[in-house]
């Protein structure tokens, strides 16, 4: 079962509301819809104004940020946020349809992950240049690797045959720890890549500050769902 897979209404909304009056809890219920929301717009936005300050086609590396970008920042964070019950553009698809565009997302985003990595590994070979000699590119192996782990697990959730019926919940609980490490390892990639020459010579004042905190709310709404949705919940007693 993949990434997300709960409905964090089922999960979570009946926990909070224990301890909340209805106006408050309505309160809640529009901060998180607001909040999801935003985290599509944001990583939308990343990824086109990363898009537009690469100038895509002017250089091997111009693709490097384009495909990461994309790969990272847009489809990891729609293959998760697709399973939220509020603002997700896919609301509307069954708990089917919801698994397939979550493949159809995380494949993408290896696709664009490793066509990123080879653009930027060609790029290094024509100008000679050392790799892996950075802590962006260091975060950046270190991603692909969790990612990589975490696709893995979610293949193994896709043949249930294959395993017993009491390791089942465990994988689920592998391959949602793995995203949501991968996930948080990509957001403090992109982060160090706002430190590099390149970003630094487009970017600059106090826009560079705001390019620089902008991955870290995507990052918590994505953390909040899947945490709300894996981790155990105690049970009230009276």
């Amino acid at each position: 079962m993949p990434l997300g897979m709960r409905s964090s209404s089922d999960v979570e909304y009946s926990a909070v509301g224990e301890g909340l009056g209805m106006r408050d809890f309505w309160l809640y219920v529009w901060l998180r819809r607001v909040s999801v929301v935003a985290a599509h717009i944001i990583s939308l936005g990343l990824f086109i104004l990363i898009s537009i300050l690469s100038r895509p086609g002017t250089s091997l590396f111009s693709w490097h940020p384009v495909c990461m970008s994309l790969g990272f920042c847009l489809c990891m964070t729609e293959g998760i946020l697709l399973f939220s019950a509020e603002g997700t553009p896919f609301c509307f698809k069954s708990r089917k349809w919801k698994v397939r565009l979550h493949w159809f997302f995380q494949a993408l985003l290896l696709v664009c992950g490793a066509t990123g990595f080879c653009f930027m590994v060609a790029s290094k070979n024509i100008k000679e240049n050392p790799h892996f000699t950075s802590w962006h590119s260091l975060l950046g192996l270190t991603t692909m690797v969790a990612t990589v782990l975490q696709a893995i697990c979610g293949v193994i959730l896709l043949f249930p045959k294959l395993i017993s019926t009491y390791s089942f919940p465990r994988w689920r609980l592998y391959h949602a720890t793995c995203g949501l490490v991968a996930y948080l390892l990509a957001t403090i990639t992109v982060m160090s890549a706002m430190f590099t020459d390149w970003f630094q010579a487009s970017v600059t004042g106090a826009i560079w500050y705001i390019f620089l905190l902008l991955p870290l709310f995507p990052a918590l709404v994505v953390m909040n769902q899947i945490t709300s949705a894996f981790l155990p919940k105690k049970k009230i007693t009276s």
